[in-house]
This record gives structure tokens, sequence and C-alpha cells, in this order.
């Protein structure tokens, strides 16, 4: 018997390191191109033009942060990023939940034609041209409101949303309604307060797809002091804004390379610092609202 409990042991545990390489394995897989970007920002002109640097810096410079960071049109770009992030995130939260929560209510007239209006888009659009010429007839072209009002719902996300409002105690709300409280009380003091958790999910969902968003600024923005940080990063990647990127700098020259990917780095870094304060929030507010269809 002791014989058998020790072999069990030994495999269990040949089972469970063989399970530990595999996923080492794997989370290396995907931080290697962070380590890969982080390491070419951050390593000399000579290393990176003969291609050595893998997932660490060598000749260690921040000569290319240097030069980026001392670029007016970045932190420019930052500064608008920044403010569509804020107000596009707080704009789709406002429109998600209020589009949710009424069309989760069981007895509202027309609730399900209404929403299939709603899923129709998901599947069909007008369009890249028609919605060019609708943000421009209303008069938001070349403006920041077409960074954000355009793309402020997704179908998706009002999906989720109105599942999880869907899944809450109808004791709860019809309790308050009873008591004389409106649809918007009930909203604002049980639901919400209950929601937390999808809120936050779908808030990172809208935050992190207006920090990565490029193309609207692409084909809507045409003042150069309202390109967003990713437009910037595109425009550097192909080279049209990189400028003398090899310029000599206090005596080092940085490869151009290196300012590329210290764009990224300094693109990516702000998004990535917020994820973990939400991540609590994240599978869970994913689960709930995806019990039902």
């Amino acid at each position: 018997m002791a014989a058998k409990t020790a072999g069990k042991k030994k495999k269990f545990s040949i089972g469970m390191a063989v399970i530990y390489v595999l996923i080492t394995l794997l989370a290396f897989a995907c931080l290697y191109p962070f380590l890969n970007v982080l390491a070419c920002s951050l390593s000399g002109y000579n290393p990176v033009l003969s291609g050595k640097v893998t997932f660490y810096p060598i000749d260690f410079t921040i000569e290319a942060y240097k030069q980026i960071l001392g670029r007016t049109t970045i932190w420019t770009a930052m500064r608008t990023t920044v403010l569509i992030t804020l107000l596009g995130t707080a704009l789709s939260l406002v429109l998600t939940i209020l589009a949710a929560y009424g069309l989760s209510i069981q007895d509202l007239p027309g609730r399900r034609v209404m929403t299939g209006f709603i899923l129709f888009t998901m599947y069909f659009g007008g369009g890249m041209i028609p919605t060019f010429l609708v943000v421009k007839g209303v008069g938001l072209y070349n403006t920041l409101g077409a960074l954000f009002i355009p793309q402020s719902i997704s179908v998706f996300n009002f999906i989720v949303m109105r599942t999880f409002f869907r899944e809450l105690p109808d004791s709860l709300q019809d309790a308050a309604r009873i008591d004389g409280a409106s649809y918007m009380q009930v909203l604002f003091k049980i639901v919400l307060p209950l929601s937390l958790a999808v809120i936050a999910t779908i808030g990172l969902f809208y935050a992190v797809g207006y920090w990565n968003s490029y193309f609207d600024a692409l084909i809507y923005i045409q003042d150069g002091d309202k390109y967003t940080l990713q437009l910037r990063l595109r425009n550097m990647l192909f080279g049209s804004e990189l400028g003398n990127a090899a310029d000599d700098v206090g005596g080092t020259v940085v490869m151009p390379q290196s300012l590329k990917m210290a764009t990224v780095a300094v693109s990516t870094i702000p998004i990535l610092i917020v994820y973990p304060w939400l991540q609590k929030y994240f599978v869970k507010g994913v689960m709930l609202g995806s019990v039902k269809g």
C-alpha cells in the first residue's frame, strides 16, 4: 500500500512539473514580444543594427526615450489620447448602461424589436464611406468628437451588460418599485451597486479600444495637433514622422528601430499600468454577464 501511495505521489509530481514547464513556456512566449520591444528600446546602436538583441538590453542606453519624450508632438498626442480615452469610456458606459437596463426590463413594450434592431448592426454596417459622410455631415470631421462619438457603444458589450442586468434578482427591483421608486432610482440605487464587476470589465474593454484606436484618427483628423498617440506611432513605424532618428544625441547615436520600439513602449505602458487595478473584476464580470444569452 505504501509503495502504491509513493508511486501515485511521484506520478502526480511529474505531471505537475510538466504542467508548470508548459505554462512557463507559454507565458514566456506571450511575454517575449514585450521583452523584445523593451530590450530594443534600451539597447545601443550596434547591437540593434546587427540583430543581436533578444529579450534583454545590450549596451544599455535610454537615449531613445530621451528623444521620444523630448518631442512635443508625443506629449500632445498623449494628452489627446488620454482625453479621448476618458471621455469615450465615460460616454460609452453611460449609453451602454442605459440601453442595457432599459432593454432588460421584461414588460417594456417593443423590447424584442428594439433589441433586434441593435443586434442587426452587429452583423451589418453601412461601411466606411457612408460613415465618413455621416461624420462629416454632422460637423464632427476634424474634431475630437469624431474619435469617440460615432463608436460610443459596442453591441457586444451591450449584450453582456443586458444579460447581467437580467440575471439580477427580480425581487429586489420589484420591492423598490412597490415602495414607489422610479426606474431611474432602481437603476442608481440597486442595479448599479450590484453591477460594479461588469461595469469595470466593460469599462476596461472600452478604454483599451479607445487607447489603441488609430484608424479613426487617420480618416477623420487632418490637424496634426489632434493626432492620437497611436496615429503618431503608426506614422513613425512607416517612417513619415521619424525625422532624423539617428541623430547624435549627447555623443550617442540612436538606432531608428530603437526609437520605434521606445514609442511602442511609451504607448503601451500606461494601459498596462491600469489593467492590474481592474483585473480582479475582469473574469468575474465576463462570466456573470454571459451565463445566458
